[in-house]
């Protein structure tokens, strides 16, 4: 893990890499999943139940431009779109206050992600600061099961499998599959999640704490942290070419945090 950047260091970090700024994510892709929540498409619900509170496009493209920083202009509807670096620090840096109080309550804490090419390593080092801090680090229990395959932990990270290969996977039956199993087995739920996807969806939609990464095609988690559902919702590119280039971001947010970099 890399010195953490200062913040124009690490704005200038994500430019450079595309984590932010000018994006891999073609804008008639943002525009088509935004399209698809609206019309009530569960795939991009994220395991949140969002009624009929976002039936309009436009509102959908209103908050991603708020909060995520695509742009703004719906008549822009092909070819780049961006996310705001800006934003990208800002949400780190509410992610490490929960972070903080997490290490300081000595809190249960559970990662997942559905992005395990990308972004694996990144919930591998928090997990281990907030360890070493004196946290609990929610351990799945045995034998889960969703979607036709398997759910376990890599590096106290859940992460979804099958056919002996890491999933990418929007969906919530992982989480719901984790809580679930822990409920059955008497075990008190997380006080913290720190996911993505629909692993961060579904545990704030039960009412747990949590706090995720989201890309700016993925808007379900901005609209759930516009309503207050989700903690926090960092927006980025959550698969770039090298997913060491996600280490420097790590280490501004554990710096900000107060938690050693391991």
């Amino acid at each position: 893990m890399p010195i953490a950047p200062s913040r124009t260091a690490l704005i200038d970090h994500l430019v450079r890499t595309r984590i932010a700024g000018d994006v891999a994510t073609p804008r008639e892709n943002n525009l088509a999943h935004y399209r698809s929540l609206a019309m009530g498409d569960r795939l991009y619900w994220l395991g949140l139940e969002l009624g009929n509170r976002w039936t309009d496009e436009q509102d959908v493209l209103a908050v991603m431009a708020d909060r995520c920083g695509v742009n703004d202009d719906p008549a822009h509807r092909a070819g780049q779109d961006t996310i705001d670096p800006e934003l990208t620090v800002a949400g780190l840096e509410r992610m490490a206050a929960f972070l903080r109080k997490a290490a300081e309550g000595r809190q249960r804490v559970l990662f997942a992600t559905g992005h395990p090419g990308g972004l694996l390593d990144v919930h591998r080092a928090t997990a281990a600061a907030l360890r070493a801090a004196g946290c609990e680090i929610v351990s799945v229990p045995s034998g889960l099961r969703a979607d036709e395959g398997s759910v376990y932990q890599v590096a106290d990270v859940a992460v979804y499998e099958r056919g002996a290969t890491l999933w990418h996977t929007h969906s919530p039956a992982p989480m719901a599959a984790i809580l679930d199993g822990l409920a059955h087995l008497g075990l008190p739920r997380p006080d913290l999640v720190v996911a993505d996807h629909g692993w961060a969806g579904c545990a704030a939609q039960r009412g747990i704490d949590a706090v995720g990464y989201a890309d700016c095609n993925d808007p379900a988690l901005f609209l759930a942290e516009a309503e207050g559902t989700l903690q926090v919702a960092v927006p980025l590119d959550d698969h770039v070419a090298d997913p060491r280039f996600y280490e420097p971001m790590t280490a501004y947010l554990l710096e900000a945090a107060g938690l050693p970099l391991h």
